[in-house]
Parts: structure tokens; sequence; C-alpha cells
């Protein structure tokens, strides 16, 4: 197991569809570019770009990062909204 150190990244991703995407990274700003430029980004936001970043949050570690996105990818779309706004 390849063991991470530094930054993590959570994310909410506002999708041209006006549909809402979770995400977690080390590389805030490059995955941003991927997700809005590259064939690399995720495939859900390839067909739904332009994404906009509405809301983000830094932990220092990998698991606490993984455990924040699992959170927020459990939230109905109306809670997703009322904890970005």
């Amino acid at each position: 197991m390849k063991i991470r150190s530094g930054s993590y990244y959570v994310y909410i991703l506002h999708c041209a569809d006006d549909s809402l995407y979770v995400g977690s990274t080390n590389d805030l700003g490059n995955r941003l570019h991927k997700h809005n430029h590259l064939k690399s980004g995720a495939h859900y936001t390839k067909i739904r770009r332009p994404v906009t970043l509405v809301w983000s949050k830094k932990f220092k570690t990998y698991a606490a990062a993984r455990k924040k996105e699992g959170e927020l990818k459990r939230l109905s779309r109306t809670e997703k909204l009322e904890f970005i706004s």
C-alpha cells in the first residue's frame, strides 16, 4: 500500500447541467483543470462541462478526506445545496 503525505481536498463542483459532483484529490488545481479540459477527468464531469468549484476543504490526511467525501456523497441534492450555502 502506498502511503500518501501532504494535503488532501474534498470538493463539490456545480456542473453545466445543474448537477453536483463530489470528489477528493491531493492537487485541487490540477484536478479542476482535468475536470474541465482533459480526457483524464471523471467521465461524469467530462459530459457536463464546464464545471465550477462551489466548495472545498483541506484535510491533513487521506483517510479524513475520503471519510468526508463519503459523507457528502450520501447527502441528497437538497442537503448538498444546504451544505454549500
